[in-house]
């Protein structure tokens, strides 16, 4: 690859990857500012009662993934990969900014937590193919031997996002008392997020079209994608459950580390948004080498080894950290669940992308290329 491919190359992760660091942003600081929305959006003479309904909308917003992966997908096939990336990121703006600016619910009443869950609804709808879709578009852009190493971007990206998130949030409590961060201070983090969404749209608009795309002669209905996914129900299921277990360890160690450090833990906001930092530079690490390593060895001995590892080691790994918690030890745990979602995920993207847009006896190429921007992290 010459000098100039590779920049292009470059360009083209960055471009397509941008809203990628803007989803995870906000999840981030969803997750991270759980205590504070919680006492914004939903009082409760309980504090446990207003945490469980936060992280329930949290959630919520992960369930529309699949509905968003299944309507927008389809969208996406039919319009293109440039276009329909540029699409996503707009819903996603849309369900930032609501979160940002929603008045609390002592000034407006029921009607704040209505409208936080909407915007959490259409962050999810759009994640739902957000990621696929980068991952199909650095998939299509890069060549046989080097997938594994582009579309582990896709996760690396990020990471990025949570090493910002947790730097801005550091910065916050060495800044503003604990109480001004609870009443108004958590918004700050959610504004900026605001402010970037136009300079990732003029980036995203500078996308080229992945040649694939430009190839297809014919692009597929909704009839006829729902057909495939109902054909290869077998393969659908296998990638449902391939990303079951990174995602799992992802969001306990980023989304939830803070919210547990501080509540279960009893560490200082500060340890906690270091440890998550340490984590994010962790994880950023891991994604390509473990990518790197599976475009060498294969995508399977890569998955069913840290698989395997993370079966036997984690009830033992946070038995140690609860008999005796301290920064330490959370950090120690921490970077060895980054190690398992590094290199599972760095060969688990490419895997699953092969998988959903090549399938070895699928009917409908063209509409199998679908299922790719289909998957949904549950």
């Amino acid at each position: 690859m010459s000098q100039s491919q590779a920049r292009s190359k470059l360009g083209a992760i960055l471009r397509s990857t941008s809203g990628n660091f803007l989803e995870q942003f906000d999840f981030f600081l969803f997750g991270f500012y759980a205590s504070s929305i919680a006492g914004a959006f939903f009082p409760s003479a309980d504090p446990r009662n207003g945490l469980l309904l936060t992280f329930t909308t949290f959630w919520l917003g992960a369930l529309m993934r699949p509905i968003g992966a299944i309507v927008l997908g389809a969208y996406v096939d039919r319009i293109g990969r440039r276009p329909g990336l540029i699409l996503t990121l707009g819903i996603m703006a849309i369900g930032t900014v609501l979160i940002a600016i929603t008045p609390d619910y002592a000034t407006i009443g029921a009607a704040a937590p209505i409208i936080v869950l909407i915007g959490r609804l259409l962050q999810g709808f759009s994640a739902g193919v957000e990621l696929g879709g980068v991952s199909v578009y650095l998939f299509e852009i890069s060549s046989p031997g080097t997938r594994g190493f582009f579309t582990s971007f896709q996760s690396a990206s990020q990471q990025v996002a949570i090493i910002v998130a947790a730097l801005l949030g550091f910065g916050l409590s060495a800044l503003l008392p604990a109480e001004a961060i609870a009443q108004w201070g958590w918004r700050i983090p959610f504004l900026i997020g605001c402010m970037i969404v136009p300079f990732i749209f003029v980036i995203r608009r500078s996308l080229e079209e992945t040649p694939d795309f430009i190839a297809q002669k014919k692009h597929p209905e909704a009839a006829e994608i729902l057909a495939s996914m109902i054909e290869n129900w077998r393969i659908v299921l296998l990638g449902m459950l391939l990303v079951a277990m990174t995602t799992v360890n992802f969001y306990f160690i980023t989304v939830y580390t803070p919210t547990f450090g501080r509540s279960v833990l009893h560490l200082s906001a500060a340890d906690s948004l270091l440890v998550t930092m340490f984590v994010g530079v962790s994880n950023f690490i891991w994604l390509p080498i473990g990518g790197a390593i599976s475009d060498r060895i294969g995508r399977k001995p890569v998955l069913l080894t840290i698989a395997a590892l993370a079966f036997v080691s984690a009830y033992p790994a946070l038995a140690w950290l609860v008999a005796a918690p301290d920064f330490t030890r959370l950090l120690a745990v921490e970077l060895l669940f980054s190690l398992y979602f590094g290199l599972y995920n760095g060969a688990m993207v490419a895997g699953l992308t092969e998988a959903m847009c090549a399938p070895p006896d699928f009917h409908s190429p063209t509409a199998s290329r679908w299922l790719c921007s289909a998957r949904s992290r549950l």
